[in-house]
Formats: structure tokens, C-alpha cells, sequence
């Protein structure tokens, strides 16, 4: 068969079946990120029906996801916005870095991947899905809750350690020497800052730039934009999809939610490709091997984002309910888990084990995210009546 003809098929196919997996996932009220991620499985190396004729867009689309996927979470957010969450969250951010990277930093060290594949399992065990909780917040009418500004602040938090993570990591990933690395890394927190100030200060001249009444150019502009200042990153030694994290800051405004609405179509196409590709990239066979730690892992993380969320939720004075929703709410892990396991396998310097140990690993927690969210308020509910029964009884005289 032409070539040609075989990758549309193959692609057609591919499209086809995310479509039916994503309707499915919807009706269990799950995210559709486990799905795609066993879809890939299925199709690529080691899977049932192995697909080799549309890598090259695939690879493509893949970073063009990534790109938009960060894109549309920095338009989420404001500079001033990320600045007001910052100092309310530093205290809380500090406790979920430490209590949620630990136990990857310590899974990757006990399995002899040294300290590089220790900084990767470290951040992919810390970083919450935002896009998973936003949707499982507005799902359960849950966005006006008092605890809600605790768990996005939080989030806020996390996306701004990975605006610093990311530059790191992909410098050590790289194997640059200490001092080409310092520069690096010096090179990006300068552009970083340099952004943030911009954003701040001159994001409606960003947003006015970009800005069109035509929504055919506005796409243009925006979804060109974003690649452009993606691809300068990169090449300034600042990850790609940074760039687009930090360009969606400095659109603000009427303008980023006419992108939003513009780009969230494509966004879901590009970032179902990238999903899936990181399956086709994982052998199934690699998987059976390391699913007991990723069970652990699972196990401990949801336990140590569960607290995170409660202590954080606890010191603002929420309640015990809130307290609790506001733990369950962090459990999901998702887009930024298989980003960073994504960068650290292309580059070679981390076990091929550590790819299969991350899919497992999402695929459990985005699962397990969205069901304690929807399960801990009557849990909660019900080990609160209980305790009040229990008091009263304790108090009545024999």
C-alpha cells in the first residue's frame, strides 16, 4: 500500500479510537489520560497492533501538545494572579514540594537510577494535574467553595517550581558540564524573570498584539505565537513548553479567554497525540515489572497530597470538610508527570524503566484522583457522624 494512504489510515484510526476511549472515559466521569496512555500501548512497540507510518507527524504533534497543554495553563492565570498566590501559598507550597517529591526521590534511588533519575521521579511525583482538577472542580460545583482558592493557590505554586524545574532538569538531562550548566540555568531564570516583569507590567501591550476581532487571524496569531516563543526557548536552553507557560501569562484579559475558547479544540487533539505517543514510545512488556512500585508510589503520594492539601486548607482556617476536599482535590497526577518522564527518556540519561514506571504511575493516579475527589466529602461525612455518635454515648452517664 502507498505510504501515504497507510499513515492516513493508520491516523484516521488512531483519531477514531481516542474519540470512542474519550466518550468512554466521560461516561465513567474519569479524565481520559489513562486511556490514551493504554491506547498508545496497545499501538506501539510490543503492543497488539504496532503502528510504523506516522511517527513523523506524531512526534511532531506530540511537542506541539505539550506546547499547548501549557500554553492554556499560563492563560489561567494572570502575572499579578501568580504573584497574590505565590505569598499566600509559599509556606504550603514549601510542604508539598517536600512531603510529594520525596517519595519519587527515594522509589528512583532504591532502584539504583542515580541522582538524575532521582530529580525526574522527584518531580514527577510531586506535580498535581491542574487540568484533571480544574475539570473535576467544575464537575462537582466546587469552584466557589472556600477551600477551592487554598487548592488553586497550591496549584499556582507548582506551575511556578516548574517554570524553574524544567530549565534545570533538561540542563542536566543534557549532560552539560557544571559551568556550562550554571549558565544554563542562569540564561533561564533571566528570561524567566524577564517574562514575569513583562507579563506584569506590559501584558495588555502582549495581549493587544496578538489581539484580533477575526477569529481565524487571532487563532494565527496566538497558536504562531506560542511555537514561536516555544521554539526561541528552546533554543535559548529555556524548555519549550515554559515558553508557551509563560507567553499564556502575559496574555490576560478579554484576550486569553477568547484564546482559551479558541485553542481548547486543539489543545485536546494535540494533547491526545502526546498522550499516546508516550505509550507507543513504552514497550508493555516493561510495565508488569515496576507496577508494584508504582502501587506504592500511588499508595504514599495519594496519602502525602491528601495531607498537603489538608494542612495547607487546616491553616486557613477551613473546615473539616473543606479540609478534606481540599487534600483530595491535589491527588491527580497527569500532563506534567509524563512531560518530565517524556524529557528524561529522549535524553538518554535516565533507565528506560523510569517510562514505564511513569505510565503506570499517572494511570493510576488519574484514576484514583478524580474518584477521592468525588468519594472523601461523604467518607468524610460519615466518619464525622460517627465520632459525633461515639461522643455522645461517651457522654451519657452509665
Amino acid at each position: 500500500m502507498d505510504h501515504t494512504a497507510l499513515s492516513l489510515i493508520e491516523l484516521g484510526a488512531v483519531f477514531f479510537t481516542l474519540g470512542v476511549l474519550g466518550r468512554f472515559a466521560g461516561k465513567l466521569g474519569l479524565s481520559p489520560i489513562p486511556l490514551y496512555l493504554l491506547g498508545g500501548l496497545a499501538f506501539g512497540q510490543g503492543g497488539l497492533i504496532p503502528l510504523g507510518g506516522i511517527s513523523a507527524f506524531t512526534d511532531v504533534a506530540s511537542e506541539i501538545g505539550v506546547v499547548l497543554l501549557l500554553l492554556l495553563l499560563g492563560l489561567e492565570y494572570s502575572a499579578a494572579e501568580l504573584f497574590t498566590g505565590l505569598r499566600r501559598s509559599w509556606m504550603a507550597g514549601i510542604v508539598d514540594i517536600v512531603l510529594n517529591a520525596a517519595p519519587g526521590v527515594a522509589v528512583a534511588l532504591l532502584l539504583g537510577w542515580g541522582p538524575v533519575g532521582a530529580l525526574a521521579m522527584g518531580g514527577i511525583t510531586y506535580i498535581s494535574s491542574s487540568g484533571i482538577i480544574a475539570k473535576v472542580l467544575g464537575d462537582l460545583g466546587r469552584l466557589g467553595n472556600r477551600e477551592t482558592p487554598v487548592v488553586l493557590s497550591i496549584l499556582v505554586f507548582e506551575d511556578l517550581v516548574m517554570a524553574l524545574y524544567l530549565p534545570i532538569l533538561t540542563t542536566i538531562l543534557g549532560g552539560i558540564s557544571f559551568l556550562g550548566g550554571l549558565q544554563a540555568v542562569g540564561i533561564s531564570l533571566g528570561v524567566i524573570t524577564v517574562v514575569l516583569v513583562v507579563a506584569l507590567k506590559y501584558g495588555r501591550y502582549v495581549s493587544a498584539i496578538v489581539d484580533s476581532e477575526n477569529r481565524e487571524v487571532f487563532l494565527l496569531k496566538v497558536f504562531g505565537t506560542a511555537l514561536l516563543v516555544a521554539g526561541v526557548a528552546s533554543a535559548m536552553q529555556v524548555s519549550a513548553a515554559v515558553g508557551a507557560f509563560l507567553l499564556g501569562i502575559a496574555i490576560s484579559g478579554s484576550t486569553a479567554e477568547n484564546a482559551t475558547r479558541l485553542l481548547e479544540p486543539l489543545r485536546d487533539l494535540f494533547a491526545a497525540v502526546f498522550f499516546v505517543v508516550f505509550g507507543l514510545n513504552t514497550d508493555p512488556a516493561s510495565v508488569p515489572p515496576v507496577l508494584l512500585w508504582a502501587v506504592v508510589l500511588a499508595v504514599v503520594s495519594t496519602l502525602t497530597k491528601i495531607g498537603t492539601g489538608w494542612w495547607a486548607a487546616r491553616r486557613a482556617g477551613i473546615g473539616r470538610l473543606g479540609q478534606a476536599r481540599a487534600g483530595a482535590a491535589l491527588v491527580a497526577r497527569g500532563e506534567f508527570s509524563i512531560v518530565i518522564a517524556g524529557f528524561a527518556v529522549a535524553a538518554g540519561a535516565v533507565e528506560g524503566e523510569l517510562a514505564a514506571l511513569a505510565t503506570a504511575y499517572v494511570l493510576l493516579m488519574a484514576i484514583l484522583g478524580p474518584i477521592a475527589a468525588r468519594v472523601v466529602e461523604p467518607v468524610a461525612r460519615s466518619l464525622q457522624r460517627r465520632g459525633n455518635r461515639f461522643s455522645r454515648a461517651a457522654e451519657q452517664p452509665s
